[in-house]
């Protein structure tokens, strides 16, 4: 018997594929726009499920187990809170993980999945069935410690090239149907103070140079100002439609890059249909498991190296939150981490978090700088590995700075209003002498 008669004896309905699931499973579920929203409903509504945890993260769409609040049956181990998962978490039922996105591979190990969930395209003529711009983060470890293994089979899914983004009929217990569209990112609106930031750090960014950018706005605003580049390159987590704009424009080329030379190399793509699209059989992006991507041996192999990462709010010492807002969750540890670390160790690294200087926290304009960081919040990035801190108002350079210099940069690149009370806040509290404050 071939694999053809194989997969199709193994193909049932979503509810007949839902029934492999039973009360206190773990389940591995594909993240991101991979996420099987159909067969992850199809576990839900079974009557008397109770305790089944999902294990997935920056999911973009909303499934039932989250809308009905029914965290009583149903926890959601999140590798990385979005705006999904930001909306749902007062209800309960999701538990964040604290991990850096190099190390899922090495955390999902550890743990006994009883069984995976995929979004996969149909087979080809051999087989093989590419696991999807969103999946592709987490690689064969989403799937081969688990005891059984279920796939939604979606002619929507692009396939591309890359390591460990295939997977063959013959490691898939049951395949169901599904014709639904890849999630795609909504339209994103200019913002003047995004645009001046990414305008700051585009003017550092060589010709040649290999760029890392985070999610956001920031990464579509960078994009804008990077026109003019030449032959640049992309080694990054996350493929940002700027990025893939940049090379229909011929500015991204990697034709200079020292490691993976002519490749886009990423761990996971959103974007729109058209995006999707350039991904599909396209031999200039190669995707590869956050755990080779995000990987600091692997990245400081690129030269002329430049890592953008967004921030919530840093201190005047140089300490970065990005992911919680006191106590309460916001985003997660992600790459950042990853980046900033392995970009200092490239030839001719750059790294670089960007933030606005003010927000607006229950109608009133707040300095994202402070002095110390409210009880609570989470320091996702140490201030021994920060380089550069870019505001609207300037980049910061703190790289081998004594805490009376990072103080005085901090200052300059906050909001006018607020940084005399920064350097009082910072005498009052020792961080520096009145005589060494600049203008003070």
């Amino acid at each position: 018997m071939g694999w053809k008669e194989r997969f199709h004896e193994r193909r049932v309905s979503l509810e007949e594929a839902a029934s492999n699931i039973r009360s206190g499973d773990l389940v591995s579920v594909g993240a991101i726009a991979g996420f099987p929203l159909e067969l992850v409903n199809a576990v839900t509504v079974r009557q008397g499920l109770e305790h089944v945890r999902f294990l997935t993260g920056l999911i973009m769409t909303f499934p039932d187990f989250l809308v009905q609040n029914i965290s009583d049956r149903f926890t959601y181990l999140c590798l990385y809170m979005g705006p999904v998962e930001r909306l749902f978490s007062e209800h309960g039922g999701i538990e964040p993980y604290s991990i850096h996105f190099s190390q899922v591979a090495m955390a999902s190990g550890e743990v006994h999945q009883n069984v995976a969930l995929l979004d996969v395209s149909p087979p080809n003529e051999f087989g093989f069935m590419c696991i999807g711009p969103g999946s592709s983060f987490m690689g064969k470890s989403l799937y081969t410690k688990a005891d059984t293994v279920i796939a939604q089979v979606n002619p929507n899914v692009p396939c591309f090239h890359g390591t460990d983004m295939y997977i063959h009929v013959d490691e898939v217990d049951w395949f169901c149907d599904v014709d639904r569209p890849l999630f795609e990112l909504p339209g994103i609106e200019d913002d003047p103070v995004q645009a001046c930031i990414a305008e700051l750090i585009a003017e550092r960014i060589d010709d040649g140079s290999t760029l890392q950018l985070g999610f956001g706005k920031l990464s579509n605003a960078i994009g804008e100002k990077l026109l003019d580049k030449k032959e640049i390159g992309i080694h990054t987590e996350f493929l940002t439609p700027s990025m893939i704009e940049l090379y229909r424009r011929g500015v991204v080329t990697g034709r200079r890059k020292s490691l993976h030379p002519e490749k886009m190399i990423a761990a996971f793509c959103v974007g729109k249909g058209a995006d999707y699209d350039f991904l599909h059989q396209n031999p200039a992006v190669e995707f590869y498991p956050a755990s080779y991507v995000n990987d600091a041996q692997v990245i400081r192999k690129n030269r002329n190296f430049v890592s953008v990462n967004n921030a919530l709010a840093v201190d005047l010492t140089g300490q970065v939150s990005s992911e919680s807002m006191g106590f309460h969750q916001y985003s997660g540890t992600g790459g950042q981490v990853d980046f900033v670390r392995a970009s200092r160790l490239c030839d001719n690294g750059q790294s670089y978090i960007a933030l606005k200087s003010t927000a607006m926290v229950n109608g009133e304009r707040m300095s994202r700088i402070s002095a110390a960081f409210a009880p609570g919040t989470i320091v996702t990035t140490l201030r021994t590995d920060v380089q550069y801190i870019a505001t609207e108002y300037g980049i910061a350079d703190l790289a081998f700075k004594s805490i009376p210099e990072r103080v005085n940069q901090m200052i300059a690149i906050a909001h006018p209003d607020y940084r005399e009370e920064l350097a009082r806040q910072a005498v009052d509290g020792g961080l520096i002498k009145g005589r060494m404050l600049k203008n003070g």
